[in-house]
C-alpha cells in the first residue's frame, strides 16, 4: 500500500481556537468589574450603568408590551410536535419520551418565557430532573431573571447570589440557555430588541410630559394676580392662595385693592406632540415587529400582505431560535441518558401562512392511485411537519 505524503502547509496551529475572547485577547472586551465575569457590551447599558432592569422599565411601555405580547404569541399559538431521528424502534420510542416530558412540563408557557431571551439578549432556564425506574426525566424547566446570571470567559453561565456576588459556576447538564441578536460568537450576552428599543421609549416618555405640559398650558388659562405695591407678605400669600384655587373652585375671593386676571395663551405655528408620539410608536413597531401594519391600521393590501410576510419571517425565527437550542441541549442531554443509540429527535414549530392544497392533494392521490409514493421529505416540504404513519408515530 502506498503511503500518502502528509501536507506540509497543514500545521496544528490550523486545528486551535486563535481569535479567543475569554483570555483577555479581545481588545474590545471590558474584563472590569466581576471577577472572572464578562461585561456585556451593549453600548446603551454601558452608558447607563449596565444593569438589565434598565430594560425592565423598557418593557413597561404600552406599545413596546402589546407588539412584544403579539411576537410572543404568534409563535406560542403555533402547533409544535417532536420528529424522530430514525425509522428504528430506539429512535421512536426517544421521539414519543421527548414528547412526553413536553408535555408535562408545558412547552408553550416555557417557550413563551424563553422568548424574553430575545427582548434582552439571552435567557437562562434551569431544568429540573427526576427519575423514573431507569430513565431520567425532566420534571420542570424554571426560566429565571436574566440579571441574577453572569458569564464566565468561557461563555458559560454563573449565578450571582448574596454569599458569591462575584458569581459562582454552575453544574453542567443543568442550566439550559441560549443568546441572539449579536453580531459575532463573543458575546453571551447577546442583544437584544431593548437595546433599539431604549431610546424610542426614552423620547416618547419625554414627549408625554411635554404633551401634559402643553395640555395644561393651552388648557386653561394662567391666572395672575395684581397686589398693590404696599402689600403685606400675609396679604400677597392670600393672593397666591386665591390664584391656586382658580384651578378647582368654582368661585374666589381676594382682598380689597387687589385683581385676578386670566392669561390666554397664544401660539404660532404648529405643534403637534401626538404626531411625535405616533412617530415614536411606528419606531417601537419596527423595531419589535419589523413592519408597522399589523399594530397600525394603514397602507393598501399589498402592503398589508408583504408586512405579514415580514412578520412571519420574524415569528418562524422565533420558533426555530428556541426548539434549536432546546434540541442542542436539553434533548441532547435526555439521549444520552436515556436513549443513547437512538438517533436524536427534533422539536419543531409549524409557523407559515396557510394556503389551499386541495389541488397538490387531488394530483398526490392520483399518483398514489398509479403505484408511486411521496417521500418523506416531499410529504414535510409540501405539507408540513407533524405527520404519523398508522402506528401513530411522526415521520
Amino acid at each position: 500500500m502506498a503511503k500518502v505524503k502528509a501536507n506540509k502547509s497543514i500545521t496544528p496551529l490550523l486545528f486551535r481556537e486563535v481569535a479567543t475572547a475569554g483570555d483577555g485577547r479581545d481588545i474590545t472586551r471590558n474584563y472590569g468589574g466581576l471577577m472572572n465575569a464578562l461585561m456585556p457590551q451593549d453600548s446603551v447599558l454601558q452608558g447607563k450603568g449596565g444593569d438589565y432592569a434598565l430594560y425592565e422599565e423598557v418593557l413597561r411601555d404600552d406599545q413596546v408590551a402589546s407588539t412584544f405580547q403579539q411576537r410572543r404569541m404568534a409563535v406560542t399559538s403555533a402547533e409544535w410536535g417532536v420528529r424522530a431521528g430514525g425509522d428504528d424502534q430506539e429512535s421512536r420510542l426517544a421521539a414519543g419520551f421527548i414528547k412526553e416530558m413536553l408535555d408535562h412540563v408545558g412547552w408553550d408557557s416555557v417557550t413563551d418565557k424563553m422568548l424574553y431571551g430575545v427582548f434582552y439578549g439571552y435567557s437562562v432556564a434551569e431544568c429540573l430532573w427526576g427519575r423514573e425506574g431507569v430513565r431520567v426525566t425532566l420534571e420542570a424547566i424554571k426560566v429565571r431573571k436574566q440579571r441574577r446570571f453572569v458569564f464566565d470567559n468561557l461563555g458559560k453561565p454563573m449565578l450571582l447570589t448574596p454569599e458569591n456576588p462575584q458569581g459562582e459556576p454552575l453544574p453542567p447538564q443543568k442550566f439550559w440557555h441560549f443568546h441572539v441578536g449579536s453580531d459575532n460568537d463573543d458575546e453571551p450576552y447577546g442583544l437584544g430588541l431593548a437595546h433599539w428599543l431604549y431610546w424610542p421609549v426614552f423620547f416618547k416618555r419625554n414627549g408625554m410630559k411635554l404633551w401634559l405640559i402643553f395640555m395644561d398650558k393651552f388648557g386653561m388659562p394662567t391666572a395672575m394676580g395684581s397686589y398693590p405695591v404696599n402689600a403685606t407678605e400675609e396679604e400677597k400669600r392670600r393672593l397666591l392662595s386665591a390664584l391656586r384655587a382658580i384651578q378647582t373652585d368654582s368661585g374666589i375671593i381676594v382682598p380689597e385693592g387687589m385683581k385676578v386676571e386670566l392669561i390666554e395663551s397664544a401660539r404660532g405655528g404648529q405643534v403637534s406632540y401626538e404626531t411625535f408620539l405616533d412617530r415614536m410608536n411606528a419606531a417601537i413597531a419596527k423595531v419589535t415587529l419589523s413592519q408597522t401594519l399589523t399594530t397600525d391600521a394603514a397602507g393598501g393590501q399589498y402592503k398589508g400582505d408583504v408586512h405579514r410576510l415580514v412578520r412571519n419571517e420574524v415569528v418562524k425565527g422565533d420558533a426555530d431560535l428556541v426548539c434549536d437550542s432546546f434540541n442542542r441541549n436539553v434533548v441532547s442531554w435526555l439521549m444520552k441518558w436515556n436513549f443513547p443509540t437512538a438517533q436524536p429527535p427534533k422539536v419543531w414549530r409549524r409557523v407559515s401562512e396557510d394556503k389551499d392544497l386541495r389541488p397538490l392533494a387531488e394530483r398526490d392521490q392520483i399518483l398514489f392511485g398509479m403505484g408511486l409514493r411521496p417521500s418523506t421529505e416531499y410529504i414535510r416540504a409540501t405539507y408540513g411537519e407533524g405527520w404519523s404513519d398508522s402506528n401513530g408515530v411522526e415521520s
